[in-house]
């Protein structure tokens, strides 16, 4: 009963984690692929991928476990192989590109096996023109190409552009879009100072150490299970900036699950708003960023349902200790010595885990924005600033929307949102070369230099911790002598 069990799960997780899912929904969506080999759906139906690898069916394999994906059977542990930064980006595509393509079991030696080639065809950005052009192949078939143009951001590790694509459904593109862009670094630029400053500073503090966390544990379990990302082709890359990091499980599920469910757990009952609004509103927030991932290419319906119960659990076992952590960062003596030396050990712990990534800069990010965040709220505690309002307030009224209220907030926000930009952009310019200067680095390549672990450790933690400690504690001080509070 126990191995039927476990090879349904297999056989169900490996289902899951097949990329053709993914290039079918995208597919669905309105996204049609262009890629420089022209792969006949025979083909494709013969083959199917594990984790990054193409595989051929029917295919006798050897392994430690076993599973089916897509009806057939297959050996060995749902993993990929550990690859390094520089080398995991689109394994097979590449092969593809130059008129071959990998099939192989897992563990054994790949076969070539000769395809079409149509050259290679490379773009800075997506072609989303509003005239009938001709026709672009995706999945061994023609597609239309109209939309309008959307340039790619470039992979932030190894500068790849990614290719051409045609975009066929205009809302669902912006849709994901704006989806994928909730877990990204400038809506929590946005989003975190807008919550302090304008709405409430108590929920803020705990929300920033359940995301934290999130953040830390997620890109820590990528950087030990080390999946690369879903195989392209068959899926679209609409997204590159973080395709060379590895894809399980996915952050950006768990930072769009954990924020929008421990606001609602947080508000709900301090705050006077209808039960199933807050419920409603955390649910539409977590699958809207959940499916964005799917829709960019950057995951597996596996990652991403990960990702989504993975963050349920961390918040699951922080909900009942957030009054004492925050208790204890307040109020203890102790507390500016243990939160450094926690969230400077963390980010030693990150980086020991596998070859630098971009996920352990933003490790290392989270890390430094939450100690900085910390300290601030300590000291504005001990000068009686920012204070919480009393219990006897609560549970507290929305008060009624004017427009001297949003001027005022939108004032705040903007105004605070230009000083951190500002103050983000000095100590970037100031921390790389000063910190290359003190280690004795070269600091002529910025990326280069950043893949040393003491000039990131030392830029992430420096420039994201002043941030966030502008952001608490000096930034409402600006405030009231503008008398903006």
């Amino acid at each position: 009963m126990a191995k039927d069990l476990k090879t349904m799960f297999v056989r169900c997780c490996g289902y899951l984690q097949d990329p053709h899912h993914v290039a079918s929904f995208q597919k669905l969506c309105g996204v049609q692929g262009s890629f420089p080999v022209k792969l006949g759906r025979k083909e494709w139906e013969n083959d199917f991928f594990v984790n990054g690898a193409c595989v051929k069916r029917h295919q006798d394999q050897s392994g430690n476990g076993e599973g089916h994906v897509g009806g057939q059977q297959i050996e060995g542990p749902l993993q990929r192989k550990s690859v390094t930064a520089g080398e995991q980006h689109n394994d097979c595509s590449n092969k593809l590109q130059h008129g071959t393509a990998l099939v192989s079991g897992i563990g054994e030696t790949p076969e070539k096996q000769t395809v079409s080639h149509e050259g290679n065809r490379q773009s800075s950005g997506c072609r989303l023109t509003g005239k009938s052009s001709k026709a672009v192949e995706s999945d061994g078939e023609n597609g239309d190409s109209s939309g309008r143009v959307k340039p790619l951001r470039r992979n932030s590790l190894t500068g790849d552009v990614g290719q051409e694509f045609i975009i066929q459904n205009k809302f669902l593109f912006y849709l994901f879009t704006f989806g994928s862009e909730l877990g990204n670094e400038m809506f929590f630029i946005v989003f975190f100072p807008f919550l302090i400053w304008n709405v409430d500073a108590f929920v803020s503090r705990r929300i920033l150490v359940v995301w934290i966390w999130n953040l830390f544990l997620g890109q820590s379990t990528k950087d030990i299970v080390r999946w690369t990302r879903p195989a392209s082709p068959p899926v679209v890359k609409v997204e590159m900036f973080y395709n060379s990091e590895y894809s399980m499980p996915s952050t950006h599920a768990m930072s769009g699950t954990a924020i929008p469910f421990s606001l609602f757990l947080l508000t709900y009952g301090r705050w006077q708003y209808p039960f199933l609004f807050g419920l409603s509103l955390a649910i539409c927030w977590s699958f809207l960023v959940c499916v964005s991932r799917v829709y960019m290419g950057m995951h597996s319906v596996l990652e991403v349902i990960t990702g989504f119960l993975y963050s349920l659990l961390i918040l699951a076992v922080f909900q009942s200790t957030l009054d004492q952590i925050d208790s204890f960062y307040l109020t203890s003596h102790h507390a500016p010595l243990v939160i450094v030396i926690l969230h400077v050990g963390l980010g030693f712990l990150a980086f020991t885990l596998d070859t630098w990534s971009t996920s352990r800069g933003d490790t290392a990010q989270a890390l430094g924005t939450g100690a900085g965040a910390a300290l601030a709220s300590h000291l504005n505690h001990q000068l009686g600033l920012l204070a919480d309002p009393p219990l006897s307030s609560l549970p507290l009224a929305l008060p009624p929307l004017s427009a001297a209220l949003l001027a005022r907030s939108l004032l705040r926000l903007l105004l605070g949102v230009v000083v951190l930009l500002a103050t983000r952009a000095a100590m970037k310019a100031a921390t790389i070369p000063l910190a290359c200067r003190v280690f004795g680095l070269p600091a002529g390549d910025v990326r280069q230099a950043r893949q040393h672990m003491e000039v990131e450790l030392s830029y992430r933690y420096i420039v994201y911790g002043t941030v966030s400690f502008s952001c608490v504690c000096l930034v409402p001080l600006l405030f009231s002598y503008l008398n903006l509070s």
